[in-house]
Parts: C-alpha cells; structure tokens; sequence
C-alpha cells in the first residue's frame, strides 16, 4: 500500500515532463534577451557582439564600461531623477487611489457602480490619444520642464482605484462596524482599519506602480527637454549619440537601470501575497 502513492507519484511526474519542457522553453526565450544584454555589458572592446551564434560568456569580462558610463555620463543624476519621480508617484498613487477607493467599496450612495465602472472604462483608452492633451494641460501650468510634469499624469490610475477596491471589499463588516462603535470616522476607518487589512494590495500597487515610472520613456520624452530632468530610459537614449552608439556601455547603462527594479522587487515580493483580512477579527 505504501509503494502504490509513489508509483502514482512517479507516473504523474512523467505526464508533466512536456509541460515542464514547454514551461523550461519558454523560460528561455523570455529570459534570454536579458542574458544577452547583461552579457553584452561585459563584454571588451576586442569581442564581437553582433555574431551569428551569440556568446552568452564574455571571454574577457570587464567592467570598463560601467566604469566608463558612470564617469562620463550624467547617470547618477539619471539615477537620482528616476528614483525621485517614481518614490513620489508611488506615495500619491497609494494615498489618492485609496481614498478614491474606499467610498467606492464601503460607501453606499447612489450611482456608485456607474462610476467604478466608467473609471475602469478609461483603462482601454490608449495613452497616446490622452498624451497631447495632458500635455497641453501640463504647458499651461507651468509644469514642462519639472518634476512635477514628469509626475502629474501619474498621480492616479484606473488600475489602483479597480486592484485597491476589491481588497477594500475583502474586509469583514465586522471590522468595520467595531471601528465605527469606538467613534472612528469613515476616514479613521479608511486609515486605521482598510489600508492596514490592504497592505498586500498596497505593496503590489507600489510594486506595479515603481516599475511603470521607472520604464518610463514616453512622457519624459515629450514633457522635458532638459538634460538635468533625463529619466533613465530618457538618459540611456541619449548614450546613443553621446557614446557613437556603443552598444557596450549603451547595455551597461541598461543594466545599471535595471538593479533598482530588482532591489524593490526582492525586498517586497514578501508582501505580495494574499492574505485574509478576517485574521483581525478574533471569535
């Protein structure tokens, strides 16, 4: 009887061999772009890049061209610009979609659904067609050319108001109802009970929320002209011309970027996990 689970255990194994192997190729044509990239940043002067069979393996790894990069570009402003914009947008985008949020999970007025709906709607509207008006707006306030027209179109988005309703609703009536019986305000209940019950929500809204502005390349393109607001993705388009397209130190660039993504990622992958609010409500 004992040996009976573990052939039915084997044979099951063997089934999911070609979903494995599927699943492993897949793998790796996602990932491979990345490795060659990385590869590419590595790689001397002497090597040739562009072969017929790409060589993962640099033969004579260096790191002159991150050396090269850091000293001879702006890219510590760069680095600075990014992390500041995408910080910022990160706490308004958590702070202003939660309010928007809250009354529309645990309010009950009328037209409630109308609106969660048509704010949803507005996530099929391609940037594109919003970007002249923004941008129009954006003159007119005086904001091309600072931080703060880097940030403004980003402050709230249909998708956190949509990911932070639904964790709001997640959250018992009786959390609710014991914070209003100690005299909470709708907003002490929206502070001290809703985020706190959210807060796997919340951290992958920040995550998707860092990772967009970090990547971002469109709007700052369009929004500043001015070398010491270069974003990243904006700063490494400008290696292009600045290092006679160098594809080297161009890949360095690419890979310095990409470290902070990475960082934020792993220290808060912890937290992107559901979670069940009823915890906080003890029998």
């Amino acid at each position: 009887m004992k040996n009976k689970p573990q052939k039915l255990s084997s044979l099951n194994i063997l089934k999911n061999i070609p979903q494995f192997l599927l699943l492993i190729a897949i793998a790796t044509l996602t990932i491979f772009p990345l490795l060659w990239l990385v590869s590419t940043a590595f790689k001397s002067p002497t090597e040739n890049i562009f072969q017929a069979t790409p060589q993962l393996l640099p033969a004579q790894p260096t790191f002159e061209n991150f050396l090269k990069v850091w000293k001879n570009s702006r890219f510590d402003l760069y680095l600075w610009n990014s992390f500041f914009v995408s910080s910022i947008t990160v706490i308004l985008n958590l702070l202003f979609c939660s309010l928007a949020a809250f009354p529309l999970a645990r309010l009950d007025f009328k037209g409630r659904d109308s609106i969660f709906w048509a704010i949803v709607g507005t996530t099929m509207i391609p940037f594109q067609i919003t970007m002249i008006p923004l941008y129009i707006l954006a003159v007119q306030l005086n904001l091309k050319n600072t931080y703060a027209g880097l940030i403004f179109p980003y402050v709230i988005s249909a998708f956190g108001i949509f990911l932070l309703r639904q964790a709001f609703q997640s959250v018992p009536k009786e959390m609710e109802e014991a914070a209003r019986m100690d005299g909470c305000s709708s907003l002490g209940i929206w502070w001290h009970v809703m985020l706190p019950a959210a807060r796997p929500a919340l951290t992958t809204l920040a995550v998707f929320t860092f990772v967009a502005m970090w990547g971002d390349f469109l709007w700052p393109l369009v929004i500043v002209d001015k070398a010491e607001l270069y974003t990243l993705p904006r700063g490494i388009a400008s290696l292009a011309s600045a290092f006679s397209e160098d594809w080297r130190l161009i890949a360095a660039g690419s890979a310095i970027s990409m470290l902070p993504v990475f960082i934020v990622f792993v220290f808060l992958q912890r937290y992107i996990i559901p979670t069940e609010a009823s915890v906080g409500v003890k029998g």
